[in-house]
């Protein structure tokens, strides 16, 4: 069976987060949507239907049996119950739209569905990249029951002080925690395999590092935060999304964020999360061309892929940044910093699509990580169209 992720009408929602990816690739709780329904349903045959520039690196559809998949949801036992219950040409509907639906990629045409069943039950939605924030503690005690259960967690060193029930805390094989405070009284701990918390960790659940990623000496880590593969973080975060292979090394302040892939903050910096008149943030909207209200009074920043601050990096709340932007002038940089932009401030030229890739590749190289000639097209794609 193939599992076809759809990104229906949500892609365009979560720029500058889907710029460099699919809707099922973004990160939220421990896993990305993605490996989360593979598990889920037990199908590792996975392929997408996403946007034209995207499809040579996210695999398209095969024309064959499949399961189509809006991916951006948390199902109920029940709803989860449905989606695998469902016979060739049955489709499930959650207000007014289409959820999943199995059916023949072959000539895929939604006039092959014969019934369809209305979800009555109220389901977890993502909708906007403050979701995967706002909502990253349900997702968090989600993913922590789907991995651990039925499985024995590394024991804590005797190093650490801990506070909270022990079922509370996983440690995956290889993980080293030392000399480090962990309290899972206001949520669960997962550490991912061969990741680490360095000395002087002060982590308050529910909090997920995953895979080879560290908290540095010191860091006070805030729930609900998941740090994805391969980071490294110090300082003070609360209530962030970092998708993967990026980095906060240093002090600074970041909170109600998500953060994609290969960036790099800089040492110090800041990024504010609530307004000085406590008023609702506004957040730059790529639909409709124009900053929209979250409807949320905490909303720090959030950054597309490849982008990087230089030190001591001041961001206003509520600040968008696109794909590979390098902001290192003085004072706050605006509320929309576009992508590729050379120092962050409107009006500023843009960063050297050849500079960008040289960028790009250094920055991949050091977690041996290819930057192939498709990641380079999709970059192309966005500098020549965004």
């Amino acid at each position: 069976m193939q599992l076809v992720f759809s990104d229906a009408q949500f892609w365009e929602d979560f720029l500058p987060l889907t710029f460099t990816r699919p809707v099922a690739e973004m990160r939220c709780g421990i896993l990305t949507f993605s490996e989360r329904w593979q598990k889920l349903l037990e199908i590792s045959d996975v392929s997408y239907l996403t946007e034209d520039y995207l499809q040579e690196k996210f695999k398209k559809y095969a024309a064959k049996e499949s399961i189509f998949l809006v991916p951006n949801f948390l199902p109920t036992p029940a709803i989860l119950a449905q989606i695998k219950d469902l016979k060739l040409g049955e489709a499930l509907v959650y207000k007014d739209e289409l959820l999943a639906v199995r059916i023949n990629m072959e000539n895929f045409s939604l006039s092959q569905i014969n019934k369809m069943t209305d979800i009555e039950e109220e389901i977890l939605f993502f909708t906007q990249p403050t979701d995967l924030f706002s909502f990253n503690d349900q997702a968090l005690d989600f993913d922590f029951e789907l991995l651990t259960k039925g499985r024995i967690s590394q024991k804590l060193s005797a190093t650490n002080g801990f506070l909270g029930d022990e079922k509370d805390l996983f440690i995956e094989e290889g993980a080293e925690v030392e000399f480090s405070t962990l309290n899972t009284k206001t949520g669960k701990i997962y550490i991912g395999k061969n990741a680490e918390v360095m000395e002087g960790c002060n982590l308050r659940g529910p909090i997920a590092l995953c895979e080879g990623s560290k908290f540095n000496l010191g860091a006070k880590i805030y729930g609900a935060t998941t740090i994805g593969p391969h980071c490294k973080v110090g300082g003070e975060v609360n209530n962030i999304v970092i998708f993967g292979y990026t980095n906060k090394g240093h002090d600074g302040f970041i909170g109600n964020s998500v953060i994609g892939e290969w960036c790099n903050l800089g040492a110090d910096t800041n990024s504010s999360n609530l307004k000085n008149n406590y008023a609702v943030v506004k957040l730059w909207n790529y639909k409709t061309k124009k900053f929209a209200s979250t409807g949320l009074q905490f909303a720090g920043l959030i950054m597309g892929d490849h982008s990087k601050s230089a030190i001591n990096t001041q961001f206003n709340t509520g600040t968008v940044v696109g794909v590979a932007a390098n902001i290192f002038k003085s004072g706050f940089p605006p509320n929309l910093i576009e992508s590729f932009s050379w120092g962050g401030m409107k009006g500023d030229e843009k960063f050297k699509l050849e500079k960008a890739y040289e960028v790009a590749e250094l920055a991949m190289a050091r977690r041996k990580v290819p930057f192939t000639e498709t990641d380079q097209n999709i970059l192309k794609y966005i500098y020549e169209n965004y």
